[in-house]
């Protein structure tokens, strides 16, 4: 009796295993956050601000780096010489819905409170930043946070 429920049991795990595997992620789609568990790749904070984070998959093995702040990642790639860059897939978070959106065409402002104080929040359009307020492109910012960090 032991035996055939260890047998079922064994199948039961196998086949769980089996359409585990098949529900995997596509390589350019935003991974799970473990918020408040998983880490800055750069400065090693805790993940907790769900309007400023920012996600790095690597194109060649679909590895994904998390950071608190768009500064982190900015010095992360500038720091460790990234060869792969400009062919990253970058998600941020809009500071105004948590919403991940495609960091390359987020529109940023610059006068946030941020995790790591870089200022600048991500915005899915243009329509979400105050009139008054300076509109900046994604290289805009790595630019910027590159001559603040030196």
């Amino acid at each position: 009796m032991f035996q055939k429920f260890m047998q079922t049991a064994m199948c039961s795990v196998l086949l769980a295993s089996l359409f585990t595997g098949c529900s995997e992620k596509p390589l350019n789609a935003v991974a799970e956050v473990h918020w408040d568990r998983d880490m800055c790749a750069r400065c090693v904070m805790v993940v907790s601000d769900r309007h400023n984070t920012v996600q790095v998959r690597e194109p060649r093995n679909g590895k994904t780096y998390m950071f608190d702040d768009i500064g982190c990642m900015a010095l992360w790639f500038d720091e460790h010489e990234i060869e792969w860059r400009d062919q990253a897939i970058v998600w941020i978070t809009d500071v105004k819905s948590g919403e991940w959106i495609d960091a390359r065409k987020a529109f940023y402002d610059t006068q946030n409170v941020t995790p790591m104080a870089y200022g600048f929040s991500a915005h899915k359009t243009k329509d979400t930043i105050e009139v008054t307020e300076e509109i900046i492109t994604y290289d805009e910012v790595l630019k910027r946070v590159i001559k603040i960090g030196k």
